[in-house]
């Protein structure tokens, strides 16, 4: 890991390649691109091109900075955009400009997005169907938080580990960007009880201000003795993972009696084996969310998910938690911020 993190060095200055912009564009724009994998992102100026049909353009101020961003720049992501490619799954805007059978936004509308690779630029083109209008007094930049991390913390306490009020929720690389949104949406939606495993007493102390009701630093012994501790012999009726290797298995052996795990991430490197004999002698059930893939396979979730994290801000049930912001120039310095584990909470590429 500190390897492939030392090879993110600073950033490139920008780098003028199209001078011929298409004919209704006022400007270039700065787009981060990824022109060799493994390799620090490059500046450069793009043209744009036009908007078909069903398409908006976005005058994009946010966006947010994944764990896959570096995956996928690596080539180690399940996604392999061929290069050069820019990286970015999710932001925040303002509709520039909309294709003759958009339907659903309107130039001046604030947007914000989720979908492919392409967004950690100054504007972006998406499909109508992937932008939700941001609903007042939700900021662009909370909104800039929530589509990646808030959806998978809701697909994954809501719709596969059918979390219930009261309930125990372990979650692991609690103070990350997932881990806190998983505290949030726990504590404030679900009304259950959450334990916060971290890597240091730092980030244990952040997920307990955070909600948290209680936290274990696992860096310093057994996670499941450590859970033992605080809740008993029974357990915990809910694991969300998002770190992997020995981690999951001290959470796997931490479940309760009928306890449910969600595998969201391998953010640890390494990719468990279950021991499908502890799945049967609690009646454990072992389950993974892969989130972005309801884009395909069920989009009436996916975009309904977000609609309620949306609706869960606007209502001040859930507070998003920025951990970073880096301009757009900066973007192989948040690239290693994230790699060396410093990252608490969201960090933010700012495009304005």
């Amino acid at each position: 890991m500190a390897a492939a993190a030392a090879s993110w060095g600073r950033c490139f200055s920008p780098v003028r390649l199209c001078r011929r912009a298409w004919r209704g564009s006022n400007r270039h724009y700065r787009a981060a691109r990824c022109n060799e994998l493994k390799q620090p992102l490059v500046i450069e100026e793009l043209a744009p091109r036009p908007v078909l049909p069903h398409e908006v353009r976005v005058d994009v101020h946010f966006c947010g900075l994944n764990f896959a961003d570096i995956l996928v720049c690596r080539g180690q992501y399940q996604k392999k955009p061929p290069l050069p490619f820019t990286p970015g799954m999710e932001f925040a805007g303002i509709v520039m400009e909309t294709g003759a059978d958009v339907s659903t936004v309107k130039e001046g509308d604030r947007v914000v997005g989720m979908g492919s690779f392409n967004n950690m630029a100054e504007q972006c083109i998406m499909d109508q169907k992937t932008l939700w209008k941001v609903p007042e007094p939700v900021s662009l930049r909370d909104a800039a938080i929530l589509p990646i991390t808030y959806n998978t913390a809701l697909m994954a306490l809501e719709r596969r580990a059918r979390t219930q009020p009261g309930e125990t929720v372990l979650v692991t690389a609690a103070a990350g960007a997932t881990g806190l949104a998983v505290i949030d949406v726990a504590t404030n939606v679900l009304r259950a009880k959450v334990i916060a495993a971290a890597g240091s007493d730092e980030k244990c102390k952040l997920a307990m201000q955070k909600g948290a009701r209680w936290s274990v630093n696992y860096s310093q012994g057994g996670l499941k003795e450590a859970v033992r501790k605080l809740v008993g012999d029974g357990g915990v009726n809910v694991v969300i993972d998002n770190v992997g290797g020995d981690v999951f298995l001290e959470a796997l052996r931490s479940l309760a009696w009928e306890g449910r795990i969600v595998v969201v991430g391998f953010a640890g490197g390494t990719i468990p084996s279950v021991p499908a004999n502890l799945l049967l002698l609690k009646n454990i059930s072992a389950m993974g969310l892969y989130m972005s893939r309801h884009l395909d396979q069920n989009f009436p979730v996916y975009y309904e998910t977000l609609a309620s994290a949306l609706r869960y801000c606007q209502e001040g049930r859930i507070r998003p938690h920025l951990g970073a912001v880096f301009k757009l120039e900066e973007v192989n310095d948040a690239f290693h911020y994230v790699t060396q584990r410093r990252s608490t909470g969201k960090v933010l590429i700012s495009l304005k």
